[in-house]
């Protein structure tokens, strides 16, 4: 009877911190997003004014931004929700009763815990498949619609090295509109890597199928191993890449899930380009989600932290911890753009952190 009468305890419970934990969470996720969107607005007006955009592309570029921002004000709208629920339930001394009748901290936070670990999974599939559309459609209207940008602009526009088979090539700028190369540099090589032949030109045009090359220099290996010199006017060279080849289209990482972002990342290091950049955000997308469970974790102990601390006092601890954890991760995120940190290291090095700081507070509170 004794455990029976547990089971149900636990059972009331737990319907009782879902029911409340989801209607707080509703509204402080509101909340969250209202305010960024005004502080998004007061920002970026200016511009709109300025491109002389009509509303309903003002509508859509916020409209299509929303997704994205929920999904980052996720973790704080958690946060904040656990502290608020637990706050309550300390003020109105359930959780003296709860404990009084041998139900511990960790008990009574098990069914939030378990919530939150399936909304970080949530928040991850959906960081895979809504955030990366309406980013990409916010992006550019942004690009296109405000900020007046060729839509034809890539990434990768200037200084392009790629490798094809058996070749490398430089070219200092890429025309997309004339399919032309400006100062471009062709080396092939043999089985051993040796160079057998270096083309440099002052441009080159894509016509008929063919690199017409003008104004150059062809060096070419003879059987003496040494090489010998031509100068050109123009030069057809037949090459498996065409104009499409050297098009990278300007896409940010929150435009692409997480395989879509994995193959742009090592194509481009395939290519020869940095793409430290592009694998640090690519294990980000695996670790952000699950700041959501970690929020969770610290949320419950600051909130049951001291019998006379309000609400408000808890709340802006957790808003503090938020701006900790934020600081934290541009740091690490900042250290593994530039090579200091390996890639997995800078995306969970925050979470780590406070993956123990919430473990370590949660055992204090259970005492």
């Amino acid at each position: 009877k004794p455990k029976l009468k547990s089971f149900e305890t636990m059972n009331v419970l737990t319907r009782y911190l879902l029911k409340e934990f989801f209607k707080l969470l509703i509204v402080c996720q509101l909340v969250f997003i209202a305010l960024y969107l005004m502080i998004d607005f007061a920002g970026g007006i200016d511009d709109f004014i300025k491109a002389d955009a009509p509303k309903s592309i003002m509508m859509a570029y916020f409209a299509y931004k929303i997704p994205a921002i929920a999904s980052q004000m996720l973790p704080p709208a958690t946060l904040t929700t656990v502290i608020i629920l637990f706050s309550l339930m300390k003020r109105n001394n359930e959780m003296v009763a709860l404990k009084a009748s041998g139900v511990n901290t960790w008990q009574i936070a098990q069914p939030l815990i378990f919530l939150t670990a399936f909304l970080s999974i949530a928040l991850f599939l959906f960081s895979e498949t809504i955030v990366p559309y309406a980013s990409a459609r916010c992006n550019e209207i942004w690009r296109i619609d405000v900020k007046k940008e060729d839509p034809g602009r890539f990434h990768g526009q200037n200084h392009i090295w790629y490798k094809g088979k058996n070749c490398i090539y430089f070219i200092r700028q890429f025309d997309n509109r004339k399919m032309m190369m400006v100062d471009p540099t062709f080396y092939f090589f043999d089985d051993r890597f040796k160079i057998t032949k270096r083309i440099d030109g002052r441009s080159g045009v894509w016509d008929d199928n063919v690199w017409q090359i003008e104004n150059g220099i062809v060096q070419n290996q003879d059987k003496d191993g040494g090489y010998d010199l031509h100068k050109f006017e123009h030069l057809n060279v037949k090459l498996d890449e065409n104009p499409e080849n050297f098009l990278r289209e300007k896409v940010e990482p929150e435009e692409m899930g997480y395989v879509q972002l994995k193959r742009f990342a090592q194509r481009l290091k395939l290519e020869g380009y940095d793409a430290t950049r592009y694998f640090v955000e690519l294990n980000i997308k695996i670790a952000f989600p699950f700041i959501v469970l970690i929020m969770a974790l610290i949320g419950i102990p600051v909130a049951l932290w001291k019998k006379g601390m309000g609400t408000p006092v808890a709340v802006s601890i957790g808003i503090s911890l938020c701006f900790v954890y934020l600081l934290i991760m541009g740091l690490s995120r900042t250290l593994g753009f530039a090579g200091i940190l390996p890639p997995v290291f800078s995306a969970w090095l925050a979470n780590s952190i406070f993956l123990f700081l919430g473990v370590y507070l949660m055992i204090h509170a259970n005492r």
